[in-house]
């Protein structure tokens, strides 16, 4: 085995999934997993199966869907969690179980009222029973980040005795410095006489910004395999992004770790997940923000001009970006619009293509130039077609002196509706306008307006979330007027109530 090869798990479809409004359906699911096996990553985290009749069903069809890469379900230390995961994996050729408890003293009291010595009991009752079904079997002790080395030590020691072929180290709540982090894997590697006999692997939370240099400083001392998700995507501000790891590993030579990464498949695949969970990429986001390889100062300009090693340590083509992509104007054909979706890792059967085709038109006669987040808008548009209530047509006017006025016509599962409101602002009152045909409660809780582009004929991006009933919705619009893309996610979020 070669000793410096770094083994990527991926959990965007776990851990990174668990973001509020950003869950995927089974078949968006198996989507990303067919991605991920195409970049090379070794091990998908595909679900919590107890969790969810969804989460079940989709390790199953995720199973059936990939080939070579482990397939991994997560459970509790409890053996109802364990027998579900074993079902849910029937069908994974390559099959793991990631098992665990919580082991820091907060954990142990707090959360589970127990001591030590009891959880120790758990967590290898808990290996062993699973290491009945699977020959891989991942233990996680929740909260090591906070956990006394001594009594962590322990456990490792305990759990690869009981069978664990891989021990999980997460710093669950990002509070780890990166040489604390190091140095608690690297305290590991000296004390547990059994260590050779597992991989240890890294899982470390973004609540400080730290993720990746935490991951880093374990990968330094020891650890050889890194849990990652793609964009940083997962609970609170996310996990350690994928595609930092591997750059980092595959520009710095010095630190002589390898990995199976095709980092060629990075920036589509970014592009997928970011439209799949309409979860913007922030501008300034290392390796793949739009901003990521844009050098706006003058002297970094004519640094570039001269020789593009002065200001750029990775070559946007080594992420997949192709710097001489082909523009898109209204006057680009089927054949231009279907190329760029699938180099962003979109395909679309020749029906939904062909509609998506004529909104590109439509955009295309709005805008100079169509960008690659404009027509990921698109084809994330054409994914809501088939909705109970649609707006036919919309009219808002507003101005200095006069109050801002809405009109707006409604299909409701083919019923027509027609209302107008005021507000405090156009799209105020537009929102207005549909609550009079609309009569339920829903309040908006949540409303955030992203830019796509610069420039007066700029598409946005409005995602939304609303209460309805004690329960929370998640809307997402888009459109090059800011009116129409905010009553456009508010309806999205009033057709998933409707659908419950």
């Amino acid at each position: 085995m070669d000793k410096n090869r770094v083994y990527f798990f991926d959990t965007t479809l776990r851990d990174g999934e668990q973001v509020p409004g950003c869950q995927l359906n089974t078949i968006e699911k198996i989507q990303v997993a067919k991605a991920l096996e195409a970049l090379g990553v070794d091990v998908i985290e595909a679900g919590f199966p107890i969790s969810s009749p969804g989460d079940y069903n989709s390790v199953i069809e995720i199973s059936k869907a990939v080939t070579w890469p482990a397939v991994c379900a997560l459970t509790r230390a409890v053996q109802k969690d364990i027998d579900v995961a074993v079902e849910a994996l029937r069908f994974a050729k390559h099959k793991r179980i990631h098992t665990g408890i919580g082991t820091s003293d907060s954990h142990i009291r707090y959360k589970f009222n127990s001591n030590r010595e009891e959880i120790l009991e758990r967590a290898v009752k808990a290996v062993k029973y699973a290491r009945n079904f699977v020959d891989e079997v991942e233990f996680y002790a929740e909260d090591a980040g906070r956990t006394d080395n001594e009594y962590l030590a322990k456990v490792v020691e305990a759990v690869i005795a009981a069978g664990a072929t891989v021990v999980n180290i997460p710093d669950t709540t990002g509070y780890c410095l990166p040489g604390e982090y190091g140095a608690k894997i690297k305290y590991l590697c000296d004390n547990v006489p059994n260590i050779d006999k597992a991989i240890i692997s890294t899982h470390c939370h973004n609540d400080l910004g730290m993720a990746t240099a935490n991951t880093m400083a374990g990968l330094l001392n020891g650890a050889r395999q890194c849990e990652v998700t793609i964009n940083g995507v997962g609970e609170r501000a996310g996990n350690t992004s994928l595609e930092e790891i591997a750059m980092i590993i595959k520009s710095h030579h010095d630190i002589d770790l390898n990995s199976n990464i095709n980092t060629t498949k990075i920036y589509p695949l970014s592009r997928m997940v970011s439209n799949l969970m309409n979860m913007p990429v922030q501008p300034n986001k290392a390796i793949v923000g739009r901003n990521a390889f844009a050098h706006s100062s003058g002297i970094h300009q004519d640094g570039v001009l001269k020789n593009v090693s002065t200001y750029e340590i990775i070559d946007p083509k080594d992420i997949g970006l192709d710097t001489n992509s082909i523009v898109l104007t209204a006057r680009s054909g089927h054949a231009a619009l279907k190329y760029r979706l699938e180099s962003l890792g979109v395909k679309l059967n020749e029906e939904k293509l062909d509609k998506v085709y004529q909104e590109f038109l439509k955009l295309a006669d709005k805008k100079k130039e169509i960008c690659d987040d404009d027509i990921l808008m698109l084809a994330g548009a054409e994914r809501s077609h088939g909705q109970i209530v649609k707006v036919d047509w919309l009219q808002a006017t507003s101005g200095i002196g006069m109050k801002p006025v809405a009109s707006i016509g409604i299909d409701i599962a083919g019923e027509k509706f027609e209302a107008a409101a005021t507000g405090n602002g156009p799209v105020d009152a537009s929102i207005n306008a549909l609550r009079q045909i609309v009569k339920r409660k829903i309040n908006i809780n949540e409303f955030t307006i992203q830019g796509i582009t610069k420039g007066s004929d700029d598409s946005c991006k409005v995602h939304m979330q609303v209460e309805h009933e004690g329960h929370i919705f998640y809307g997402f619009g888009s459109s090059t007027d800011i009116v129409t893309a905010s009553v456009e996610a508010y309806v999205d979020c009033i057709n998933k109530i409707h659908s419950i």
